[in-house]
């Protein structure tokens, strides 16, 4: 597995974290993106340990739909102002960096099963 996804996906839900402390409102989004980034590097981390290759591609696609409902959140806290542009960039381009890495890895999975 690529070490990439484990370390960028835990800097990612830290950076998440820390964004998180500076909000003082809109504790329902908080709760959703906090949930939604840490459960990226969670799947990822346990499908190192995936019992089959099936077992494995599973847990990446999870991970890759966390990723993009991180995205999303992401995406609404700037629309909604409750983030600035600056404060949201670098997150949104970590989760671009993640999804782009987790449909690499979901599909050289599928190719080495046959």
């Amino acid at each position: 597995m690529d070490n990439a996804l484990a370390s960028i996906s835990l800097q990612l839900a830290t950076d998440i974290i820390h964004l998180c402390d500076g909000i003082n409102n809109r504790a329902h989004i908080k709760n959703q993106i906090l949930r939604s980034s840490g459960s990226i590097g969670a799947n990822i981390y346990e499908a190192q340990y995936g019992y089959s290759r099936n077992d494995f591609v599973c847990k990446l696609q999870i991970a890759l739909k966390e990723c993009n409902e991180t995205f999303y959140w992401l995406e609404l806290l700037r629309n909604s102002e409750t983030i600035t542009d600056e404060e949201a960039q670098p997150l949104v381009t970590k989760c671009s960096r993640l999804r782009f890495l987790l449909v690499k890895s979901i599909n050289t999975a599928k190719l080495n099963q046959s």
